[in-house]
């Protein structure tokens, strides 16, 4: 994914704040729907592009899991439902990262009991620019269609808040 990661996170982001009746904690879930591809960083400075970058731990599953189950436990015992909310905010966008590589992008799913990397559909290389590989791909139709979900959510979101302050007045 090239441009959805961040307009998902926000609709994911505000649905569970709808459901959980708060209206803070947007940026946590801004910041996690991109979090994952911070290994991008080491990916062009460091590593070369000599690795895909869905391969360093931040891109694999079972890491966010084990640390999703240890937050979690942390917060029951610590019985703090603020930091509840902010930990499901934080990794429901996580994993919703993860979910939408693995459109076009090969994530290790079954790590640590195979190495094996699944995605649902493959891009082929018809293009020299690999951006343009993705971008033309009829999948990229997705992440469009995830943008105006996201612009419509917003919209509706900011209607209502316009609503409510003049009614106010």
């Amino acid at each position: 994914m090239f441009i959805a990661h961040l307009p998902a996170g926000f609709c994911l982001t505000k649905y569970i704040q709808q459901k959980a009746r708060i209206k803070k904690f947007l940026l946590v879930g801004l910041f996690a729907s991109i979090l994952p591809d911070i290994d991008l960083i080491y990916f062009y400075l460091f590593d070369g592009k000599q690795h895909l970058h869905h391969d360093y731990w931040i891109h694999i599953p079972f890491y966010w899991l084990v640390l999703t189950v240890l937050t979690l436990a942390v917060i029951f015992f610590s019985k703090k439902k603020k930091s509840y909310i902010i930990a499901i905010i934080f990794f429901a966008n996580i994993f919703l990262h993860l979910l939408l590589d693995t459109v076009v992008g090969k994530i290790m799913w079954l790590y640590p009991f195979t190495a094996d990397a699944y995605s649902l559909f493959t891009v082929p290389n018809n293009h020299k620019n690999w951006i343009l590989n993705f971008t033309l791909h009829w999948t990229f139709l997705i992440e469009i269609c995830i943008v105006a979900c996201s612009l419509l959510t917003f919209l509706y979101y900011y209607a209502r808040k316009s609503n409510s302050d003049t009614l106010s007045e």
